[in-house]
């Protein structure tokens, strides 16, 4: 461990974290989420806290001399999870789980800023702490802040994102495309029922949906290069309540992962032609809702190899590896569509420490021995920025 980990706050930090572990809030409700980041901000000298989207904190270190402005963003929402955590801390708000980590995000966040905020007269420049809300549910609110402007100022932002299943502390960075984007499409078919036993005066939306949801898994198989990454997954197709009656209606909902600009709208455009055609071919009539989620994470090269240099002068190279694409979304996209940045992942520790259930399932659970290295990671970016 470095000297620049021993001086992270590793007992605050546990303690902020386990606190928003037992007080999770769902996205756009994350009002006594901010109200206890605002007061543990408080005890900081030399911070501007302000807001400027709903449950948004905003938090700004204005160092000894001017320079640049650097942005770090934790997300603070929760998860309808019911949590089954085998944790000493758990959820006191009932169906809601920080199954995602954003409490742990949040509370390195806060890590950095008791550091740095120490360290004012070595700071060039301005650092912008983002306390963010929202990040699970589209349209989220990164985008939300990026409209209100909390990128215009900014020049290069970074954030992290623990993961288990992966050694305690170890570091993962990737160039390019480090996501993918997060489409939503909800189709509804409307058909003709009759009686089971009279199919022919039936325009069948089950026969119809079926024959929709076969060619749009085509789309991958035969559309998309297998050099180029694309996922559609149906996760619901509801229609019918009995066995002898063909319905009138059928609701399908799917999502499309890809991580690139031109292929996500082609297959926007592949799902739209099939619907239309298979509905028409069949003479049904559709409503079709295709919600544009988040983009893709786009880390900026330059912006990586700050958080390489970081990363090698906190963990060493042993303890750092090249993270894989995901296919998962993450609205951290919004602030790399407007400006350079990075985004990278902290392991959060290995299945035999009992950290084997990904993020997102009801046991989710990390070592918080990660917490200084995640703060640490923080602080050596700014230090090695607008270090004077």
């Amino acid at each position: 461990m470095t000297n620049i980990q021993e001086k992270m706050p590793q007992a605050e930090m546990v303690k902020w974290r386990r606190h928003l572990h037992r007080h999770p809030e769902l996205s756009f409700h994350e009002v006594e989420t901010a109200k206890y980041i605002q007061s543990v901000l408080a005890e900081f000298p030399n911070l501007e806290v302000s807001t400027l989207t709903e449950n948004s904190v905003i938090a700004i270190l204005k160092g000894s001399k001017p320079g640049k402005t650097i942005a770090l963003r934790a997300d603070i929402d929760a998860l309808p999870i019911v949590e089954e955590a085998d944790v000493e801390f758990p959820s006191e708000n009932p169906g809601v789980m920080h199954a995602c980590g954003h409490d742990t995000h949040t509370a390195m966040l806060l890590g950095a800023v008791k550091t740095l905020t120490e360290m004012q007269d070595k700071i060039a420049g301005t650092v912008k702490f983002i306390f963010q809300p929202a990040e699970e549910e589209p349209p989220g609110g990164a985008k939300l802040l990026v409209e209100a402007g909390v990128m215009d100022d900014v020049d290069l932002v970074f954030g992290l994102h623990i993961a288990p299943n992966i050694p305690v502390g170890m570091i993962g960075t990737r160039k390019g495309a480090a996501s993918a984007a997060s489409d939503v499409f909800t189709l509804k078919i409307q058909g003709k029922g009759s009686h089971g036993s009279t199919p022919e005066l039936s325009v069948d939306p089950i026969m119809i949906g079926v024959e929709i949801i076969n060619n749009l898994n085509n789309i991958v198989s035969r559309n998309i290069s297998p050099f180029s990454n694309a996922v559609i997954s149906i996760g619901e197709f509801n229609a019918g309540k009995t066995a002898n009656v063909i319905p009138d209606t059928a609701q399908i909902q799917g999502t499309v992962r890809t991580n690139d600009k031109e292929i996500r709208q082609y297959v926007k455009q592949r799902i739209e032609a099939i619907i239309d055609h298979v509905c028409k071919m069949y003479d049904a009539t559709y409503d079709l809702d295709y919600l544009l989620g988040y983009s893709e994470v786009n880390n900026d090269s330059a912006a990586t190899d700050l958080v390489l240099a970081a990363a090698e002068k906190v963990v060493g190279k042993t303890q750092m590896f090249e993270a894989p694409k995901m296919m998962g979304g993450e609205d951290f996209s919004a602030y790399t569509d407007v400006k350079p940045g990075s985004f990278f992942i902290l392991g959060g520790g290995t299945a035999a420490e009992g950290c084997g259930y990904m993020n997102h399932h009801p046991k989710f659970k990390i070592m918080e021995d990660c917490f200084k290295t995640g703060a640490a990671m923080h602080t050596q970016i700014i230090l090695d920025i607008l270090g004077q």
